[in-house]
């Protein structure tokens, strides 16, 4: 299931965008439901979107420093799946030992 994420309202009629101050997540990124996903600030107050379900960001429709409407979509989550394990993470490669100093 694909959720739409729209923008919300910002408590003022008056009030219909806003400007995408910051992404916390990324595309591909697993997010828990509500987690804080965008903060959107309007003259008057900054209004911060959480996931509203878990599953992994799929796409953004509006960048930071874009003007977000009321009601108009933001992202999709793709629902569903689990957080990434740290099992599932590969571990980095151990470095190589460094060469013994030369005999003199």
């Amino acid at each position: 299931t694909v959720l739409e994420v729209v923008c919300p309202a910002f408590g003022a009629e008056s009030i219909t965008e806003g400007t995408i101050q910051e992404w916390k997540a990324k595309v591909g990124d697993y997010v828990q439901k509500g987690s804080l996903m965008v903060a959107i600030e309007t003259d008057k107050v900054t209004v911060e979107v959480n996931a509203p379900d878990s599953g992994v960001l799929s796409e953004i429709f509006i960048k930071a420093d874009e003007t977000a409407l009321v009601g108009k979509p933001l992202c999709t989550i793709k629902v569903g799946g689990r957080a990434p394990s740290a099992e599932a993470t590969p571990a980095p490669a151990a470095a190589a030992p460094a060469p013994a100093p030369a005999k003199p």
